[in-house]
């Protein structure tokens, strides 16, 4: 019985027909999915992304200028930082001579006698290559010569900080005896005092 039953002959025009049809109206329906559920989304939803992340484009090239601007600081302070230890800040090697040879040329322009003097240097906290020297300077002057070796002092392209200044009278002849204790501070390796 099922010899005469024929669900496929490919010479049938109807079945071909019914197979057309029914490939297309599965093709349609496929189509009506994509058509309402678009693959990124539908159209609102593509346009709130894009708001997003045209938003976040702003608000990361608004850091950018920012840590822009800041490297641009940091990089001039360094440019500054170095500039300065270079002027103020004496190396290491030199830093004795060029103290003493300061100390003597100041006194020679404020007509005062240079004595002893002695040096001491420390590390300063918190830095590698920082050392803070200690000056002890003894002079033989007068009052007015004094004030003008103080504001030479003052004046001087190194960085001298006058720590403490003692002066006593000697006996007769108004002369005074002058122990200054100066701080400069000094570049180097600071385990290699």
């Amino acid at each position: 019985m099922l010899k005469n039953f024929n669900v496929w002959p490919p010479n049938n025009p109807r079945a071909l027909l019914r197979l057309g049809v029914g490939l297309l109206l599965a093709a349609n329906a496929v189509a009506s999915y994509f058509v309402f559920r678009p693959f990124g989304g539908s159209a609102q939803d593509l346009r709130r992304q894009a708001a997003e992340l045209n938003s976040e484009i702003r608000q990361k090239q608004a850091f950018l200028k920012r840590t822009q601007a800041l490297a641009s600081k940091i990089e001039l302070g360094r440019g500054e930082g170095d500039q300065f230890m270079g002027k103020y800040f004496l190396p290491r090697r030199s830093a004795y001579s060029m103290i003493v040879a300061e100390l003597n040329d100041l006194a020679g322009q404020a007509k005062v006698t240079p004595k002893e003097s002695a040096f001491a240097v420390e590390p300063v906290e918190g830095s590698d290559i920082l050392l803070m020297m200690q000056v002890s300077a003894n002079f033989e002057t007068t009052y007015q010569d004094l004030v003008r070796f103080v504001n030479l002092l003052d004046k001087s392209d190194r960085l001298l900080v006058v720590e403490s200044l003692n002066a006593t009278p000697q006996q007769g002849g108004g002369k005074l005896n002058v122990m200054v204790k100066l701080d400069t501070f000094v570049t180097g390796d600071a385990g290699s005092q």
